[in-house]
C-alpha cells in the first residue's frame, strides 16, 4: 500500500503541469504533431539522397534549413515581446501545416525537385525561427505558477524525445511500404492537432506596451539585457558552445557507426536510440523534481556529463558500450539545455523575455549549421573520433569555467528567486526577523 501511494504520488509529481488546461491542451496537440515532425525529419534526408545520390546536397539542404534560424531568431525576439505570442505561435503551425502540405503534393506527385526541397527547408527554417522563441515564451503563459515552470519546461522535453522515439519508427515502416510523400502528409494532418488546441484555449489578454523604437533599437536594447545580466549572460554561452562544439556529434555518427564499429544503418539507428532514451530519462527527471532549486547546480554537472561522454565515445570501438555511453550523453545534454531553459525562463523579465529566447534559439539550433560544417572538416582531417574527442573537451571546459562562476551567478539571481517567493524559506526567515521588532514596537508604544 504504500508503495502503491508514493508511486501515486510520484506520477502526480511528474505530470503536475497538466492540472493547468491551456497547457493540458498544449501537451495533447504538440505530442501528436511532434510525431509528425520526426517523420518529416527522417523522410526529408532519405529523399535527398533517393534523387540525387549526393552527401553533398544532404549537407547543402540541412544547412538551407537551419542557416534562416541563427539570422532571424533574434529579431523574431523582438517580434515575440511586441505581439501576442499566442497568435505568434499560432501563426507559424499553420504556415507550417501548409509547408508540409507543399512538400507532400510535390512528393506524391512525382514533380518533386533538389531545388524546391531546399527553397522549403529555406521556409520552413524561417518559421522554426519564429516558433521556437514564441513557443518557449509562451510556456509561462500557459502555466500559472513559476514554480511549476521547470516541470512543464521538463515535459516539453519529454514529448519531444518520446516523439522522437515514436516518429522515426513510423517513418521507416512508411519508408518502405509508401514512400516519402505519406511521410510529409502525415506531418501535415499532424499540425492540425496542435492548431486545434491552441484554438480551444482560454488565453487571458496579455498587456503589451505599445513602443515607437524601432526594431533595431529593441534588438539592441534585447542584446544589451541578455549579455549584460551575467547568469543570461553566461548560461547562453554555454548553451552556445556545447551545441557549437558538442551537439555535432550527432552529424558524424553516421560515419562513427560504419568506419569505426563497423556496422550498417542498423547500428546508426542504436546509436540514436541510445541518445535518446537517455535524453527521455533526463526529461522525466526533471519533471519531477518539486523546486528549481539547485538547477544552477546541476547545468555544470550535466554538462560534464555530456563531455566526458563524448570523450570516452571517442575512444570506445565496442558498439554495447558505445550504446551505453551515449546514453548518458543523451542524459547530460537533455538535463543541460532543459535546466538552463528553465532558469532563462524564470529570471528573464517578462517584456525581454522574446528576446532572450530568440538568443537561446540562436545558441542552440543558429550555431548548429557551423557546428556540422567545422565537424566536417575536422573530421576529414583528423578522423571522426579526434573530432569527437576535441568537441568533448572543450564542452568540459566550458563546464568547469562555469561551474567557477557559478558563486558570483548564485549570489545574483538569489535576489531575484526571493522576489518571486520561489525561495519560500529565505522569505519566510525574512517575515520572521522583522515579527519581533514589531512587537517590541508595540510594547514601548512607540508604533
Amino acid at each position: 500500500m504504500p508503495f502503491n501511494i508514493d508511486f501515486s504520488s510520484r506520477i502526480n509529481t511528474i505530470f503536475r503541469s497538466l492540472q493547468y488546461r491551456n497547457y493540458r491542451l498544449f501537451f495533447a496537440g504538440q505530442s501528436v504533431s511532434l510525431i509528425g515532425t520526426w517523420m518529416q525529419r527522417i523522410a526529408m534526408p532519405w529523399l535527398v539522397y533517393h534523387l540525387t545520390g549526393s552527401a553533398f546536397l544532404l549537407g547543402v539542404v540541412s544547412f538551407a534549413g537551419q542557416i534562416p534560424t541563427f539570422l532571424i531568431a533574434p529579431f523574431a525576439g523582438v517580434l515575440t515581446d511586441r505581439f501576442s505570442r499566442y497568435r505568434v505561435l499560432l501563426v507559424t503551425q499553420i504556415v507550417s501545416l501548409l509547408q508540409a502540405l507543399t512538400l507532400a503534393i510535390l512528393a506524391l506527385t512525382g514533380d518533386i525537385q533538389i531545388w524546391q526541397i531546399v527553397a522549403l527547408s529555406i521556409a520552413l527554417g524561417c518559421i522554426n525561427a519564429f516558433d521556437v522563441p514564441s513557443r518557449h515564451s509562451f510556456v509561462i503563459e500557459m502555466v500559472e505558477k513559476k514554480e511549476d515552470l521547470g516541470n512543464a519546461i521538463a515535459l516539453n522535453s519529454m514529448m519531444f524525445n518520446g516523439a522522437r522515439l515514436i516518429g522515426p519508427s513510423i517513418a521507416g515502416l512508411m519508408l518502405a511500404t509508401t514512400g516519402e510523400g505519406i511521410c510529409f502528409l502525415i506531418n501535415a494532418i499532424s499540425y492540425v492537432f496542435v492548431i486545434t488546441s491552441l484554438l480551444m484555449m482560454r488565453v487571458p489578454r496579455r498587456e503589451i506596451k505599445k513602443k515607437g523604437t524601432r526594431m533595431l533599437r529593441e534588438l539592441k536594447e534585447g542584446l544589451d539585457y541578455t549579455f549584460g545580466f551575467a547568469p543570461i549572460k553566461y548560461l547562453i554561452l554555454l548553451l552556445g558552445l556545447v551545441s557549437l562544439m558538442g551537439g555535432s556529434y550527432q552529424v558524424l555518427m553516421p560515419v562513427y557507426a560504419k568506419e569505426v564499429l563497423h556496422g550498417g544503418s542498423d547500428t546508426f539507428g542504436f546509436l540514436m536510440g541510445a541518445a535518446g532514451l537517455g535524453a527521455l530519462i533526463g526529461a522525466v527527471y526533471l519533471a519531477s523534481k518539486e523546486s528549481l532549486l539547485k538547477l544552477g547546480r546541476l547545468i555544470p554537472a550535466a554538462c560534464a556529463l555530456f563531455s566526458i561522454g563524448l570523450i570516452s565515445i571517442a575512444f570506445s570501438r565496442l558498439f554495447l558500450l558505445s550504446m551505453l555511453l551515449l546514453v548518458f550523453t543523451g542524459l547530460g545534454m537533455m538535463l543541460h539545455s532543459a535546466s538552463s531553459n528553465t532558469i532563462l525562463q524564470t529570471i528573464a523579465d517578462d517584456d525581454k523575455r522574446g528576446r532572450v529566447m530568440g538568443f537561446y534559439t540562436m545558441a542552440i539550433m543558429g550555431t548548429a549549421p557551423f557546428g556540422s560544417l567545422l565537424a566536417g572538416a575536422l573530421a576529414k582531417m583528423i578522423g571522426t573520433p579526434a573530432t569527437i574527442f576535441i568537441g568533448g573537451a572543450a564542452c568540459l571546459t566550458g563546464a568547469i569555467f562555469f561551474y567557477r562562476k557559478l558563486p558570483e551567478l548564485k549570489t545574483i539571481v538569489r535576489p531575484v528567486y526571493v522576489k518571486m517567493g520561489i525561495i519560500p524559506e529565505v522569505a519566510k526567515g525574512i517575515q520572521t526577523a522583522t515579527e519581533p521588532v514589531a512587537e517590541t514596537e508595540d510594547l514601548t508604544g512607540n508604533s
